[in-house]
């Protein structure tokens, strides 16, 4: 069988774990039987110091890889706004111009926008620039919440870690579901997310001011999703009216009370089934009611069915 090349471009001031992620999914994915060779290059040949001030070693210039079948980009904490390190932008032109597939790592959608390879499909990036990547490339459809997004041959993914989880991705797209899960086992990664799941959790990406009428009735759905969290019972604890308390979710949080009580039990009901709760059970804990109720959710916003969550969480959570 004819063996994937993986090549990941290194470059001054590149993060280390964007690179490690990538390499040790692949690597190990190669040592557990996938069909893969994996190269680290950078485009003068020479080792490169990362962002944590480590020197890494690489196999050799960019000009002297042969066959590429994935070409990975990391990124690095400057490379949004600073000079592009000599070489990089070049590199990965050419590399990208032979590749069946291009991914990139946190900020290394810059470089991959930069060459024209995002030109009107949907990327994501770290959360902290994905506001920057949309304004510096208008036609990028930036989903600034994913953790990664596919769109035809490329693939983008947000930061640092999320390395891991495209990684995982293209070895399921690859090689099959067995093995990616074998992958997560080994590198004890307890959860193969999905794509569309986001960044952080409910809380962390809503913006809760000590004094405000609104606090209440966010500590109230996320003290028990499944109770009733229609707009009269929400505006009834806010005492204020559902037009007004509507208004206040806009304003405030950029989102309706519904969608906000719908994302707070959908994440309840994700941490209720990677904790061995069946479908029905979730469905009914978390305060979406039915088992198609849930399906529904999951597939609006993540892609996959609930059942199809669980099976990949229970699988990747036993770990020798």
């Amino acid at each position: 069988m004819r063996r994937r090349a993986i090549v990941v471009v290194a470059y001054e001031g590149v993060r280390l774990l964007d690179v490690t992620a990538p390499v040790e999914v692949f690597a190990t994915a190669a040592g557990l039987g996938g069909s893969y060779t994996v190269r680290v290059c950078s485009p003068t040949g020479q080792a490169v110091r990362t962002s944590a001030g480590l020197r890494l070693q690489v196999d050799g210039a960019v000009d002297r890889v042969g066959q590429v079948h994935t070409l990975v980009v990391p990124g690095s904490p400057d490379l949004p706004r600073s000079p592009w390190p000599p070489g990089l932008a070049g590199a990965v032109e050419e590399l990208a111009g032979r590749a069946e597939r291009v991914a990139s790592v946190c900020t290394g959608a810059f470089v991959l926008a930069g060459a024209g390879l995002l030109e009107g499909r949907r990327a994501t990036t770290h959360w902290r620039h994905a506001a920057l990547l949309a304004r510096l490339h208008p036609g990028v459809r930036v989903q600034a919440d994913a953790i990664y997004v596919r769109d035809g041959r490329v693939l983008t993914s947000a930061g640092v870690s999320a390395g891991l989880d495209v990684s995982l991705a293209m070895v399921e797209e690859d090689e099959g579901s067995d093995l990616a899960r074998e992958v997560a086992r080994d590198l004890v990664v307890f959860l193969q997310r999905p794509g569309g799941q986001s960044q952080f959790s409910v809380a962390s990406r809503t913006f809760r001011p000590r004094q405000d009428v609104l606090r209440p009735v966010l500590d109230a759905v996320a003290a028990d999703p499944a109770a009733d969290h229609g707009a009269a019972a929400l505006a009834s604890r806010a005492g204020v009216s559902t037009r007004h308390l509507a208004r206040l979710f806009r304003e405030r949080l950029g989102t309706t009370p519904a969608a906000h009580v719908e994302a707070v039990r959908l994440e309840a009901a994700r941490a209720l089934l990677e904790a061995g709760e069946s479908v029905t059970g979730a469905a009914r804990r978390c305060g979406l009611g039915s088992d198609e109720s849930l399906r529904r959710v999951f597939w609006r916003h993540l892609g996959l069915t609930p059942s199809a969550y669980r099976e990949r969480f229970a699988t990747a959570r036993r770990c020798p």
